[in-house]
């Protein structure tokens, strides 16, 4: 892992392109409604089902890091936006687009409005990103472990 001398972020490849950043992740709660910040907390309650997460308070989004980041969110007045890393592409009709990044990186885009709507699926989709953020999905046999189209 390499530490930014100017913010302190850790990042799996040394001098990794970024924009420092020195918010609080108290200033993002700020004009939300309080089921906004509730959805978050239970979003980063979810993750945490997976192991210990780096919460990592950016100018426009709060980002969920383990070795890299596998989740980012946005808290608007009235929902979460949110995205997933996955290493492969997973259907739901609750994603609003997915993005290939690379085929071991493909960005899944969502938008929540209630913590209930953190449910077993949304769940799944964190587990899966964790292992992403621990790179885990490198591994060729970690990869092709993964349940094709499904949790």
């Amino acid at each position: 892992m390499w530490t930014c001398p100017e913010c302190g972020r850790a990042f799996a490849n040394r001098n990794q392109s970024h924009f420092c950043s020195h918010v609080r992740l108290v200033e993002h709660f700020a004009g939300r409604d309080s089921i906004v910040v509730e959805t978050f907390e239970a979003l980063l309650q979810a993750a945490r089902e997976s192991g210990p997460v780096t919460v990592l308070p950016e100018k426009t989004r709060i980002a969920f890091q383990v070795r890299m980041s596998f989740a980012a969110f946005s808290l608007r007045r009235r929902w979460v936006d949110g995205h997933v890393v996955l290493a492969r592409r997973l259907e739901s009709p609750r994603f609003r687009r997915i993005d290939l990044i690379s085929p071991r990186n493909q960005v899944h885009v969502f938008r929540l409005h209630d913590p209930t709507e953190v449910d077993a699926e949304v769940r799944a989709w964190l587990a899966e990103a964790y292992l992403v953020g621990e790179q885990r999905h490198l591994s060729r046999s970690v990869a092709s472990a993964a349940p094709p189209g499904g949790s």
